[in-house]
């Protein structure tokens, strides 16, 4: 039985115990609801606790972790859970016995529930080391400062484009942005961050981080900032203790951006934290500041500069702050000269447009223009408050009391001014004290850099040319005043003088371009120092009182600047403080008085009208700079003038042909004449430049004395670049290839027609650093016959037109030295016996430095150079070999006869590496680009052919590898062209351009011109389609053995014949993807029959040239443009239409709308662009911008008046040459009759050139207005008496009607100049010698 029963025992025991805990509640009631009561106290002085940590953290910002907002939410519903149990028990006691123990167990049970809870509560309390988080502010920073109103600016892609290029550049760990005060840095920046987070593909920072530095940089503050935005807590008390938990941080981000924005001086990124370079490749820092200076000295690496913002995106910019529409085309007039007077600054623009949102009185509008015109410090303080605070603070951060100084000369200078000009008033105002004028220049270009690096100056046209913003500008008068030195400045208007109180102030008054034609009498100014006046036009005459400079004795500096003044005032002898005196670009008569101002150290009469130089000005002793460029009618200096000026430090002469006293010129001499040998003593002499035309004026030793700069002209005055042709194929790169002296310190033009010079009288003529040698005769080797150390400083070479030169380099009996070691620029041409240029092999030394190669018709060379290594020409960049019958490679590689066994060298790279611009032309013997030679001496431009593979060179054997006759490709498999970015070919007879084996050694091909290449069977192979991806530019012309335009060996070809349906012959299955041709090609140049069978493929236009933006289109024999041709190109911006016989252009519309630019060259069959009359007119080229219409002979008219409305953006509009046109505006009698209003809103430039029919602009009856127009040129019209017959409204007030430098006209009434002209029959056609 027991067997039985024991076997159930456990299972039993198992089914009871259930019930015995269920069983233990009631026993166990006083401790459970005990247990509960102490749980409860702690669970609450622990809740307590979490609570007081809780908010102590959110009152520093920080977030509550979730897991404890959870457990708060837990404890609190408990606590309320095991109250209500604990007031239940309380009341349990006063029931039933049987109800009483009823109630006991369930509270018993939840007792023992809730505190089995409580416990697990306080269990996860004590793994709360950290209640809270510092938020991740990555991007918070961003989503606060973003501008909804934020506008991209097309001028703002490439600085942004470059920003982006730099922070994807692994070398590149600091990059700088900087410009001028409000010209948008940190908007940019905020922009760039914005594109960084949105990036999906292309996550490239886990962390962005801003902070603004400010002028007086806080590095704790940074440091905080930067922390608080990576979750950081900064709770060190000293700035390298948190720097150092900042560095560590840091480091620990794989890919993070710090910006730190408008830093004005040197911040140690050390110091901040801030980790960057090697020790943190990660890391990058974007900086904005307003100086290039400081960047580099912060260690900036790629340094972006932000340039004001364009016409456009300024009235755009201005258009979307002031928000409303309806306002801006009611006071269209008013807004567009207040954008205009803003200048393209947007801390100018946006108040401006903000303030004036819910003005809609004309009123309000005109006195913001007004105030804009004529800044004062209360209007600054209103709506350019901003502006003119960040200008201040930037004038306030210049260094040095000089430099303030300059900055406020400055804003005295025209729109555009030259350094030269700012350097003789510095002089005049003893600026630079106590140093001579070589230092004193020194130190103002220095200065003037700073103010251009700190951007409160502008970039002029030149190196030497600068600008001054209008607002800054503005902002400098203002300083200036607030310094109680008052000055007056006035931009054109005729002189309108303020009244007495205010000119006893002055300090100085500048009033450049005025139309006036009086000056006042009587005027007193006794705090004068400088006064410049400008005449807008040199035919007004200007009459100027004897007694005008009678008030004004304290004056240093006098600046008359192209004024007809005939005499200068008698008063102008009591300037006894005078210092400098520029009388430029006027008709000046007598200036004998001159000679009064003793105390005179500067004389500038550039351009002036003066034949003879007097006698009497030799009174001035103390002058230290004399300038006489450009004085064209000069021809008399007296004897021993020059001589008397001892201390003179400057000369400047330049196209100023005198005639000097030659040797041989005896005492029968009818006047006696300045003599060189003058120059030859004085002293102080340091700069020179100087037209002579008869080298037998010059003396000997004249290049022997020491000069810091000169530009001497000998001989012959033209040295004039070659003309560009439209047609030329070398158009595009020629302008890389020209040599240009102005920024040359010692240049050396010698022309000689007639004879040899004397080799003595070029003594010294080593020292130049330009030299350019035109029919010089006697000299077969220019190194060493006329420098035997090797012209060691030269820098730029131009040899040119001469027959007697056999070699430029011959140092076969001179080996001590090397040749041009610092040469940078070569260019020979038409040198027709010029047999080599260096004779023996190049050395690694000689024309190390050399960037620039051109060779022109040199018919007798067959290479530019043998080099002995492969690491000669280190720096050669552009190469140009144009025209040289003979020439069969470019380079070779000579060395000795390797030993046969040897063969390590064999398949060695032959590599180019800086070279960029190759352009080769009418070489019908060029072989190949490169070529080897073998043999002991070398010298083979002088070799012998020997069936095309040996040459001899005295007793020694040449041996020429690599040249059979199979090898047709130009480029070889051994060279590498790795950074080339353009290459020209013009008539080249190979086969093929590159050779199959290395088709990816021109990935940086972004330009290709093919003209007239007879022989090229194709242009590309296949394999190397990938790697011409930069591509931008393809012209391929009058190849007519072009068989397909890329080929692969063994492959099926891709065919641009036609078949005979005259449709493009296109693979079915293509082995390459045309959308990856060519994606970023923008131009294009074929015959319009190769575009069409392009067209007509059938595979995806948009992707095959879909970043085509320019293309050109020649000898297509249609009657009209074909439409496809404007309907596959999507995004065609620049057409240029050559030798077509179209007879109408844009029958059925296309894509002409999208056209920026258009240029219509002999158009010969033109008649109209459009058909009269047709829906063609309205709206067809609203986006023009430029429009070049050059001898359309057949053309009568170029648009009618609709046409004229719609061009709404034309900038530039160039007629030449179209003898048949009578008038570009057609008139349509009845629209003529109402007198419509036709505007030229934008017309910046508009020039009627050679048109023989030409009446008028328009015989209509329309109301013309030209808003913008700031040049208009009537040339060759002689049949044009008025301009317009309807009224007229312009811009400007001047007609140019001559040639050369021009010759202008000026009225108010431009109808009125025509006539004029036409009456005097200026317009007529010139002759040749005028041309």
């Amino acid at each position: 039985m027991a067997e039985i029963i024991i076997p159930f025992v456990p299972e039993v025991v198992r089914c009871l115990a259930p019930l015995k805990k269920q069983l233990g509640y009631l026993p166990n009631y006083n401790d459970n609801i005990k247990k509960l009561k102490e749980s409860m106290v702690d669970l609450k002085n622990e809740s307590s606790s979490i609570e007081n940590r809780v908010n102590d953290d959110k009152s520093k910002g920080k977030k509550i972790e979730e897991k404890v907002q959870k457990w708060q939410e837990k404890v609190a519903n408990l606590l309320e859970s095991a109250t209500n149990i604990l007031e239940n028990e309380a009341t349990a006691d006063n029931l039933p016995c049987l109800k009483r123990l009823f109630t006991r167990y369930k509270l018993s049970k939840k007792a023992a529930r809730e505190g089995k809870a409580i416990g697990k509560l306080l269990e996860a309390a004590t793994r709360f080391h950290e209640v809270s988080y510092r938020p991740n502010y990555r991007y918070l920073w961003l989503k606060i400062k973003r501008d909804k109103d934020y506008v991209a600016f097309e001028s703002r892609i490439p600085a942004l484009k470059a920003i982006q290029n730099a922070l994807y550049d692994d070398k590149i760990s600091i990059i700088g942005v900087y410009g001028m005060p409000g010209v948008g840095k940190t908007t940019l920046v905020e922009e760039v961050a914005r594109l960084a987070e949105e990036a999906e593909e292309d996550k490239r920072f886990d962390q962005m981080v801003f902070s603004e530095v400010s002028r007086t940089p806080d590095v704790k503050k940074i440091q905080m900032e930067i922390a608080e935005q990576i979750g950081l807590t900064l709770d060190k008390e000293t700035e390298h203790a948190r720097a150092s938990m900042l560095y560590a941080q840091l480091k620990k981000s794989r890919k993070i951006l710090v910006i730190l924005d408008n830093v004005w001086t040197e911040l140690h990124l050390k110091d901040v934290g801030i980790p960057f370079g090697d020790e943190h490749k990660g890391c990058k820092v974007l900086l904005t500041t307003r100086g290039r200076d400081l960047l580099s000295r912060m260690g900036s690496e790629a340094d972006v500069r932000m340039d004001i913002l364009n016409e456009e995106e300024a009235w755009r910019l201005f258009e979307v702050k002031l928000g409303n529409d309806g306002l801006i085309r009611r006071m269209k007039s008013t807004a567009t000269q207040i954008v205009k007077q803003c200048g393209g600054l947007p801390i100018a623009l946006e108040p401006i447009a903000k303030a004036l949102r819910n003005k809609t009185e004309s009123e309000c509008w005109k006195n913001a223009l007004h105030e804009l015109r004529m800044p004062t410090e209360n209007n600054f303080h209103r709506e350019l408050r901003k502006a003119y605070t960040a200008i201040k603070l930037s004038y306030d951060a210049l260094k040095g009391e000089q430099l303030k100084k300059i900055f406020q000369l400055c804003s005295l200078m025209p729109k555009s001014f030259f350094a030269s000009d700012l350097f003789k008033y510095c002089i005049g105002l003893d600026i630079f004290r106590g140093i001579d004028m070589e230092d004193a220049r020194n130190t103002l270009y220095a200065l003037v850099h700073e103010l251009k690096d700190s951007c409160l100056l502008l970039e002029g046209y030149s190196c030497r040319e600068f600008s001054m913003h209008d607002v800054v500008h503005d902002v400098a008068i203002l300083i200036a005043c607030g310094e109680q030195k008052e000055f007056l400045v006035r931009n054109g208007d005729v002189w309108e003088w303020p009244d007495k109180d205010a000119l006893k102030k002055c300090y100085a008054i500048s009033w450049i371009d005025s139309s006036g034609g009086e000056l006042p009498e009587g005027l007193e100014c006794p705090q004068l120092e400088l006064l410049l006046l400008s005449s807008k036009h040199s035919s007004v005459d200007v009459n100027i009182p004897r007694s005008f400079f009678t008030g004004m004795r304290e004056l240093k500096v006098v600046d008359l600047t192209n004024m007809q003044l005939f005499s200068l005032p008698s008063s102008i002898d009591l300037l006894l403080n005078l210092r400098t005196l520029c009388l430029d670009h006027g008709t000046l008569g007598d200036i004998t008085i001159i000679g009064e101002l003793k105390n005179l150290e500067i004389l500038s009469l550039i351009g002036s009208d003066i034949v003879e130089f007097p006698e009497e000005l030799g009174k001035l002793t103390k002058l230290r700079l004399l300038d006489l460029t450009n004085c064209f009618h000069l021809k008399v200096i007296a004897a021993n003038l020059i001589a008397s000026f001892t201390r003179l430090e400057e000369l400047y002469m330049s196209n100023c042909f005198v005639e000097w006293k030659v040797e041989d010129e005896g005492s029968s001499s009818k006047r006696s004449k300045a003599s060189l040998d003058e120059l030859m003593p004085l002293p102080r002499l340091t700069t020179l430049e100087i037209a002579v035309e008869n080298d037998n004026a010059l003396p000997e030793g004249f290049f022997v004395r020491e000069l810091e700069r000169f530009r001497i002209l000998i001989g012959d005055r033209s040295f004039e670049p070659p003309v560009i042709l439209s047609k030329d194929w070398f158009r595009i790169s020629r302008s890389q290839f020209l040599i240009l002296d102005h920024q040359s310190l010692r240049m050396l033009k010698l022309k000689l027609n007639c004879k040899t010079i004397c080799s003595r009288k070029l003594q010294g003529i080593r020292k130049v650093d330009y030299l350019c040698l035109d029919k010089f005769q006697g000299v077969k080797n220019i190194l060493f016959e006329l420098d035997t150390q090797g012209f060691s400083q030269l820098k730029h070479l131009l040899v040119q037109n001469n027959p007697d030169l056999l070699f430029i380099v011959d140092s076969r009996e001179i080996v001590d030295c090397d040749a041009f070691p610092l040469l940078e620029l070569l260019s020979l041409q038409n040198l027709i016996n010029l047999k080599t240029i260096c004779v023996d092999r190049l050395s690694t030394e000689s024309f190390a430095e050399l960037r620039t190669m051109k060779v022109e018709n040199c018919d007798e060379l067959s290479n530019i150079f043998v080099l002995s290594t492969t690491k000669c020409l280190p720096s050669l960049q552009r190469i140009a070999v144009i025209k040289c019958n003979k020439m069969k490679e470019i380079f070779a590689i000579g060395g000795e006869e390797p030993d046969v066994a040897d063969n390590s060298n064999a398949n060695e790279k032959i590599e180019f590496a800086q070279i960029r611009y190759l352009s080769l032309g009418n070489l019908p013997e060029l072989k190949s680009f490169f070529c080897e030679l073998r043999g002991p001496s070398m010298s083979p431009n002088r070799r012998e052919t020997q069936e095309g593979l040996t040459a001899s060179t005295g007793d020694s054997e040449i041996i020429v590898e690599d040249m059979p006759d199979t090898w047709t490709s130009l480029f070889n498999e051994k060279v590498v062209l790795p950074n080339l970015e353009a290459l020209e070919l013009c008539e080249i007879n190979a086969k093929s351009i590159w050779d199959n084996q290395t088709p990816c050694c021109f990935q940086c091909l972004t330009r290709l011109i093919v003209w007239g290449c007879q022989k090229l069977k194709f242009v590309f192979y296949a394999s190397m389609i990938k790697s011409l991806e930069q591509l931008q530019h393809l012209e391929i012309r009058n190849c007519t053995g072009l068989e397909v335009i890329i080929s692969e060996e063994g492959l099926e070809s891709f065919s641009f014949h036609s078949n005979e349906n005259n449709q493009l012959h296109v693979p079915k299955q293509p082995f390459f993807s045309f959308e990856k041709i060519f994606p970023n090609l923008e131009e294009l140049g074929l015959s319009v029959k190769d575009i069409m069978m392009l067209l007509q493929g059938d595979f995806p236009q948009d992707r095959l040239f879909g970043s085509l933006k320019d293309m050109e289109v020649r000898d297509d024999d249609s009657a009209s443009v074909p439409n496809a041709l404007l309907e596959k190109f999507h995004r065609l911006e620049n057409l240029n239409l050559s030798f077509c016989s179209y007879k109408e252009l844009f029958s059925n519309g296309g894509q002409v709308h999208l056209i920026k630019k258009l240029e219509l060259i002999c158009l010969n069959d033109l008649e109209c662009l459009w058909i009269p009359n047709s829906n063609m007119g309205g709206s067809i080229l609203q986006n023009l911008e430029i429009l070049k219409v050059d001898s359309c002979q057949k053309l009568m008219n170029l648009v009618t008046p609709s046409g004229a409305k719609s061009l709404v953006r034309l900038e530039s509009l160039t007629i030449y040459g179209c003898s048949a046109m009578t008038q570009v505006v057609i008139s349509e009698g009845d629209a003529a009759a109402a007198k419509e209003e036709i505007v030229f809103i934008k017309l910046k430039s508009l020039d009627l050139h050679h048109l023989d029919s030409l009446t008028s602009f328009s015989s209509g009856n329309y109301t013309f207005r030209f808003p913008s127009l700031e040049y208009l040129w009537v040339i060759g019209c002689p049949k044009m008496k008025i301009f317009t017959a309807g009224d007229l409204r312009t811009l400007t007030e001047s007609v140019c009607y001559g040639y050369g430098h021009g010759e202008w006209r000026s009225d108010s009434n431009i109808n009125k100049i025509i006539h004029q002209l036409h009456e005097e029959k200026l317009l007529e056609k010139p002759s040749m010698s005028e041309v």
